[in-house]
């Protein structure tokens, strides 16, 4: 779980930064202040950075999910 959410978190910054770069490095204090009143696709400003990550997310994890369903090499619980 502490591994998935280091992912994301990477993942998050990586996004914010790439595609806002230029307001990233010019100013961003009032990048983040005015985030609220922002938006994109129709996505409330707060709200669009989480939904892209979850997106691109889930996108690349997506593999590695469909792999641990069809691996035999689960974890086995004991009833002892």
């Amino acid at each position: 779980m502490k591994k998935e959410i280091i992912i994301f978190i990477g993942l998050f910054l990586f996004l914010a930064i790439g595609m806002h770069f230029k307001q990233w490095t010019s100013h961003p204090i009032e990048h983040l202040m005015s985030l609220p009143h922002g938006g994109a696709f129709g996505i409330p400003g707060i709200i669009h950075p989480f939904v892209f990550t979850i997106i691109v997310y889930l996108i690349v994890r997506l593999p590695f999910f469909v792999k641990r369903l069809f691996t035999k090499d689960k974890m086995k619980i004991d009833c002892d």
